[in-house]
């Protein structure tokens, strides 16, 4: 395992909305367990607003990213830089599908969903020992020092130091890779209105209505387990 080679990648963008936002920042890292081996790093002007609500969480600017080259002009050589290598990401799905929206607008050939990925927010969720899975608060947990939040290089580095700690229990990469078939069971609702709060806390009804919402595979394992529990109402997850 620690003579793999692996790439972090990071993306930074006008919004979470995968259809409607843009890539600004794009970076991925080239790296082993011992060493970094390469880079690539680059803003991007996507010809459209940055949100300012977008803008305090980034501090990408639209004067910063004013000439920067094209997501067009960049995909063909980050693609190639990525190759078919592993790829390690923080909820690593939401970059790869913006990235695969951004080949398609722009009809360069893309695979990148073909790749196989580690996510460390899934990683971090088994981990269980940082009560917020966030990237921020991960930093904090392990000590690791980075110059700047939530721009893209800064934190693909930081990232690679978390994957770093969270694989310690893994004594391969396969096993990793065996233990993110399976959804991972979370203690706390990561989202909404009761966030932060014990899957146990939350009131049965909207525990029903979230379970037939579009959350990812350990989201909404977690909530339909709880629902289970709860032995005196009939479920219709009860043979889950």
């Amino acid at each position: 395992m620690h003579k793999q080679i692996l790439i972090c990648v990071d993306c930074e963008a006008t919004g979470l909305d995968i259809k409607n936002d843009k890539i600004i920042e794009i970076a991925a890292v080239k790296f082993t367990f011992d060493k970094i081996l390469d880079s690539f790093s680059t803003l991007i002007d996507p010809h459209c607003p940055i949100p300012k609500t977008s803008q305090v969480i980034h501090n990408i600017t639209e004067e910063m990213v004013r000439g920067k080259p094209s997501i067009e002009n960049i995909l063909p050589d980050f693609l190639k830089f990525i190759s078919s290598n592993i790829i390690i990401g923080h909820g690593i799905s939401f970059d790869i599908s913006l990235i695969k929206k951004e080949a398609i607008i722009a009809n360069i050939p893309c695979y990148i969903e073909k790749n196989r990925t580690i996510d460390t927010l899934r990683l971090a969720r088994y981990y269980e020992k940082c009560a917020i899975n966030s990237l921020e608060k991960l930093k904090e947990h392990f000590n690791i020092e980075s110059k700047r939040s939530h721009r893209a290089l800064d934190d693909v580095k930081a990232n690679i130091e978390v994957f770093k700690n969270l694989i310690k229990p893994f004594p391969t990469l396969k096993s990793i890779f065996n233990r993110l078939k399976k959804p991972i069971l979370m203690k706390k609702m990561p989202l909404g209105k009761y966030k932060g709060k014990d899957f146990s806390d939350i009131p049965l009804n909207y525990l029903l209505w979230a379970a037939n919402k579009e959350f990812d595979q350990d989201l909404l394992f977690s909530i339909k387990n709880e629902i289970k529990k709860r032995n005196n109402f009939s479920s219709p997850f009860a043979n889950l």
